[in-house]
């Protein structure tokens, strides 16, 4: 089959035609509350989401945080950027035209991003210690994908309990955990039936989160496994926001992924581990480098080491690194709004986004 074949199909089905060759009475018309109930979309109003496990055992939905958490933020959501830097760049745009160059390098990185795929392609986050910004990588690169590209794009939470990727990237409600959905999902079920257990997110793309913040929800391997193979043929692109290194599941995801990024704070401490792990890559039995990218992650906004030689120490070889900087808007942690970024980290992650795409679509 080829990408276009494959690509009709899907899209296809999300605008309420049915797969090829399939039965449309398989799914029974839903009402909009179902739609909403099962946190369908929006672009699926016309052909709701129905699960196929009946209604009284689905879980209930919960929000990402509890109300009187939510209520503890306090003031207006900061700009990725300074006033001073948005107002020098302002000031420089009344003087000079952006280059041909900056222009032409723009419309490379668009064009890698909206690349045609055959298959989904999974592309995996993880990081060797926590805090190291795994969460915001996973919920950038979702929103980026989903916002340059016409084909589906799910975000899958694989880590342990407690995560934020569900409030990074300002999901509603949450209905079905990972673990939860791994013991419904089916080889048989339809792409209208299956993405009435995910969560469809405000800017686009969809979300399976990890759990619903309670202590207990683990996601095993042979669940994810499960997982990851569901939905590998509905999706162009899945990134999983993967447990941290060494743990099992994060290991058995590299191993099956298309592409790889390992956040690493941009410290010496940070840049000692991922060293330590990139040369434990290059000695498996099937080497990994290949697909792997390095995001240098600014843990401040004053650099803690020389950036430039961290890249020299952590690339080289098959292995690219990718700084991302500081920036005030994610530092403020909360529901990501791409329109409050700062300028440089816009301009990273699409970057990031594109290089991991490109690495994706030559295996």
């Amino acid at each position: 089959m080829s990408a276009d074949d494959w690509q009709r199909a899907v899209l296809r089905e999300i605008s309420g035609g049915g797969p090829r060759g399939g039965d449309p009475s398989a799914v029974r018309p839903g009402t909009a509350a179902e739609t909403m109930q099962y946190g369908a979309g929006p672009s699926l109003a016309k052909a709701p989401a129905v699960p196929v496990v009946a209604p009284d055992r689905s879980p209930q939905p919960v929000p990402p945080l509890a109300p009187e958490v939510a209520a503890l933020a306090t003031g207006r959501p900061v700009r990725g950027d300074a006033a001073a830097a948005r107002a020098l760049r302002a000031l420089r745009s009344l003087f000079a035209s952006s280059s041909a160059a900056d222009v032409e390098r723009a419309k490379r990185v668009a064009a890698v991003l909206q690349k045609p795929v055959t298959t989904g392609r999974q592309i995996v986050v993880t990081s060797v210690h926590g805090g190291a910004g795994k969460t915001t990588l996973a919920a950038l690169l979702g929103t980026v994908y989903a916002h340059h590209r016409p084909d589906p794009v799910l975000v899958v939470e694989a880590n342990p309990t407690l995560g934020t990727l569900p409030v990074r990237l300002g999901a509603p409600v949450l209905r079905w955990s990972a673990d939860e959905f791994a013991k419904v999902v089916t080889p048989h079920m339809r792409f209208d039936q299956l993405i009435g257990y995910l969560v469809g997110l405000p800017d686009g793309g969809w979300l399976l989160p990890g759990s619903k913040g309670q202590i207990g929800a683990q996601l095993s391997l042979a669940d994810y496994q499960r997982v990851a193979v569901a939905v590998r043929r509905f999706f162009a692109i899945t990134v999983v926001d993967c447990q941290t290194l060494p743990g099992e599941l994060a290991r058995s995801a590299m191993a099956g992924a298309q592409a790889r990024v390992l956040a690493t704070p941009a410290t010496p401490e940070g840049v000692a581990a991922t060293r330590a792990v990139l040369d434990w890559m290059a000695g498996l039995p099937r080497p990994m480098l290949r697909g792997t990218v390095v995001a240098l992650t600014q843990p401040g906004p004053r650099p803690a080491l020389n950036a430039e030689r961290a890249a020299e120490l952590l690339g080289g070889g098959d292995v690219r690194v990718v700084p991302m900087p500081y920036d005030r808007h994610l530092a403020r942690g909360g529901r990501i709004s791409t329109g409050l970024l700062g300028r440089a980290t816009h301009e990273a992650v699409t970057l990031l986004g594109a290089d991991l795409l490109d690495l994706a679509t030559r295996r």
